[in-house]
């Protein structure tokens, strides 16, 4: 596992459009189905990285929390199955249902939104604002494997309640660390 950090996008970028399968329902989810939320969370996550587990109850308990909320909430998994089977659609709609998130989880086979996003790690969080402009990415929290830190999501919740409430989300913002996407 190489430690990798968020690349840190441009805030005020806007959104990409894609289509991506979500694994449970099979349904085509696109970002434009989440018009007229406050804001859009676009997580990439898969299920082997030990950085994902390390924070992945906390993922399923903030759909939870936010759900029917103005927030729409989508995970993506970009890694390259053929050498990580454990992040086969198959186990990650396992994945989904044992952590019972409340948000589609999509399977992004050729990797294209993983580049268009410039996602680099699992997990790597993108908010985007009403005007579907980026306006957080960066860590959930400072927790990782092993520094004894909780695992709380206070940065991006902090970033979550700003977009929800139409405030500005501080420019200060952290990277995500974890594992590199897993490239084709």
């Amino acid at each position: 596992m190489a430690l990798t950090h968020s690349s840190m996008l441009a805030l005020g970028t806007t959104i990409p459009d894609f289509e991506l399968p979500d694994v449970v329902s099979g349904e085509m989810i696109r970002p434009d189905q989440f018009a007229g939320q406050h804001g859009l969370l676009v997580m990439f996550i898969c299920r082997h990285c030990p950085y994902v587990v390390h924070v992945q109850q906390e993922l399923g308990r903030l759909g939870r929390d936010y759900a029917g909320q103005s927030l729409g909430v989508i995970a993506i998994s970009s890694n390259d199955v053929d050498n990580y089977p454990d992040d086969h659609p198959d186990r990650l709609r396992a994945m989904a249902r044992e952590l019972e998130f409340t948000f589609p989880y999509c399977y992004d086979e050729t990797q294209a939104v993983a580049k268009v996003f410039t996602a680099a790690c699992t997990p790597d969080f993108f908010l985007f604002d009403k005007a579907r402009k980026l306006a957080y990415r960066g860590q959930l929290d400072d927790s990782r494997p092993g520094n004894g830190k909780p695992v709380t999501g206070k940065d991006l919740r902090a970033a979550i309640d700003a977009v929800l409430a139409d405030q500005p989300v501080s420019e200060a913002q952290r990277p995500s660390a974890g594992c590199n996407i897993k490239w084709k």
